[in-house]
């Protein structure tokens, strides 16, 4: 993956894009610069670093963003338990630092050239098949981070990568325990099943089975933990009404404008790479011979398409497309700039290997009026007035908002609205209540138990907001009656299933001994067979499956073997095993497939030991 990575970030195009990207990552957001600054203890230190209080409340966020996300409308906040969350968030944090201490001390690195063409490469950054940086930053706006803070996070991920792949792709097998996966792979089994549903009518709830649940589990039925806040925003938007444009600046700004057009110039190439594996002076000869076969005739396309090592114009018989100076390799931009439309140039070397440059098109600049630019241009200048009036407004909300003990002074310093959200809890709501660091912030202890205001929190590029809690409503416990019925329903699922296994259980006796016939129905439902089933047979339940598949050989054709199985649904499984059949000898593309599947699976034990070997030997302190 990584040497793929690193092919990917040395494309002919590629780099002449990296600017971009970088321009992109260099528009930092506004940290919290004076949360790091209040006094408070450390989560936890690793071998001497510092885990903070507000890594692992960012962590224990995302851990509970998960799970809602994953249960959907079904996911009740107030079932989780804090303690193991929190746990879970801390050792997962630990784990973290300990493998990135382990690739630092392996001098492990991933430069932010390599970085950021990961990122241009990541589909979801992309819209059309390109990157697209309003989708970046929504995208990791919804993930509650800011673009340094998230090219941090995915640098770490990269290191963290490099470790797993060293270790992971260095486990390996033995021909003896290929053949054996693979004859457990590739058999298949005969059985039969019949289920056993629960009757929900007959089961019976008496009033005091619901009290006694209710009493014991009474932790379980509490309201969710909630907060009100008060907030003040500011938006980039506003400002626009309070800067001008002069017309001498406008007249300047098309100006310039228009001294940067240039010719644009569509060229075609060939390029022979050098590499690890072609010298220059072998790239050079294989360049020279395809200009030889130029020179008798042969089309440009055609050899582009044949020869080519640059993946991205190859395909297409070469093609680059327009571009206009500064986006090339020098000496790639004078060959080209020396040529007239159809001539093609002779060998060029730059540090990708040797090419053949052809010109297939000059474009004039087309220079358009000031009336048509106006609007962009006023739009422009007063961007540039905007953007240095927020950084100064930011500056002096998060100043007030440091200084007061409410939101009044801020909002009147600078002239804003103290709005009001609607309650929501831990898990989020909607709008502003969806943003991970909004609600990081409302339940951090120094706004909700120290009910000071939020340091400035950065929305998206265009919003700042601080907030401060104005309610907050601890959970409760809810009445018997309000819950009753859930539990009633609760306990007549769980006393259905429970006589319905015992029933199983039951007939499972009695078809072990032979007391019951192996084909007989029971209570009315019939035996479902199916022959010939694989490990992965679509269409069968997975748990009866997987029980299947871990009971023993039947002894003969007339003596089967038999298991139940509880399903989450209450029913219960009666599984009937008639016969194992062995699968033919797998073949050498097979056993290549299993071999690199059981080294992986080696490979990832092995990981897995390095890291439990990383926390034995650690210095490890939780506050």
């Amino acid at each position: 993956m990584l040497q793929n990575i690193r092919d990917h970030s040395q494309g002919w195009i590629a780099k002449s894009i990296i600017g971009f990207i970088v321009a992109i990552m260099a528009g930092t957001g506004f940290y919290n610069i004076y949360e790091g600054s209040r006094s408070q203890p450390n989560a936890a230190t690793v071998n001497g670093d510092k885990i903070s209080q507000d890594e692992l409340r960012q962590a224990i966020d995302m851990q509970r963003r998960q799970l809602a996300q994953q249960m959907g409308k079904d996911f009740d906040p107030a079932m989780l338990d804090e303690n193991l969350l929190h746990e879970s968030a801390l050792k997962g944090l630990i784990d973290r630092r300990l493998l990135l201490q382990s690739a630092d001390k392996a001098k492990f690195v991933f430069s932010d050239a390599a970085l950021d063409q990961v990122i241009l490469q990541t589909p979801e950054f992309q819209q059309d098949g390109k990157f697209n940086a309003d989708r970046f930053d929504a995208v990791i706006r919804s993930l509650g981070y800011t673009r340094m803070q998230f090219r941090q996070m995915y640098a770490q991920e990269m290191l963290i990568s490099q470790l797993r792949a060293g270790l992971a792709n260095s486990g390996f097998v033995t021909d003896a325990e290929v053949l054996s996966f693979a004859r457990l792979e590739k058999q298949t089994r005969d059985f039969a099943s019949l289920t056993l549903k629960p009757d929900l009518k007959a089961a019976k709830v008496t009033d005091d089975e619901v009290k006694a649940y209710y009493d014991q589990h009474a932790k379980e039925f509490m309201t969710p933990e909630q907060v009100v806040i008060d907030y003040v925003q500011l938006k980039k938007a506003d400002f626009f009404s309070q800067v001008s444009v002069k017309d001498e600046d406008l007249q300047e700004a098309y100006k310039k404008e228009i001294s940067g057009l240039v010719e644009q110039r569509r060229a075609s190439h060939i390029l022979i790479a050098v590499n690890n594996k072609v010298s220059d002076a072998q790239a050079k000869s294989k360049i020279e011979e395809t200009q030889a076969r130029l020179a008798k005739g042969e089309n440009f396309a055609a050899l582009a398409k044949e020869l080519s090592q640059d993946p991205g114009s190859s395909g297409n018989g070469g093609d680059l497309g327009f571009a206009g100076k500064g986006v090339y390799d020098p000496a790639f931009e004078n060959a080209l700039y020396a040529l007239k439309p159809g001539e093609v140039s002779a060998p060029v070397k730059t540090s990708f290997g040797w090419h053949l440059i052809k010109l297939t098109a000059v474009e004039a600049p087309k220079v358009p009026t000031f009336d048509s630019l106006k609007e962009k241009l006023t739009h422009e200048l007063k961007a540039a007035q905007v953007e240095q009036l927020f950084v100064e407004q930011t500056k002096k909300l998060e100043d007030s908002a440091y200084q007061a003990s409410d939101l009044a002074q801020p909002a009147q310093d600078l002239k804003l609205k103290v709005l009001t959200s609607a309650p929501f809890g831990r898990d989020g709501g909607e709008g502003i209540l969806a943003n991970r660091a909004v609600i990081q912030a409302a339940f951090s202890p120094e706004v909700l138990e120290s009910n000071a205001n939020s340091s400035a929190i950065e929305l998206d590029p265009e919003t700042v907001i601080v907030l401060r809690d104005k309610e907050h409503r601890k959970p409760t416990q809810l009445t018997q009656d309000s819950v009753a019925a859930n539990i009633r329903d609760q306990l007549i699922k769980d006393h259905a299933a429970a006589a319905v296994k015992a029933r199983g259980e039951a007939v499972l006796a009695d078809l072990r001994s032979g007391k019951l016939p192996a084909k007989q129905a029971v209570d009315g439902q019939t035996w479902q067979a199916l022959e010939a089933v694989t490990r992965n047979q679509d269409g069968v339940d997975p748990n009866v499956l997987q029980s299947v598949f871990r009971m023993p050989r039947p002894a003969s054709a007339d003596k089967p073997e038999f298991t139940g199985i509880s399903q989450r649904d209450g029913s219960y499984v009666l599984a009937r095993l008639n016969g194992v059949n062995d699968g033919a000898a797998p073949t050498e593309q097979e056993k290549t497939s299993y071999r690199s599947f059981l080294s992986s699976r080696s490979g990832q034990q092995d990981f897995a030991a390095y890291r439990k070997q990383l926390q034995v030997g650690a210095d490890i302190k939780r506050n």
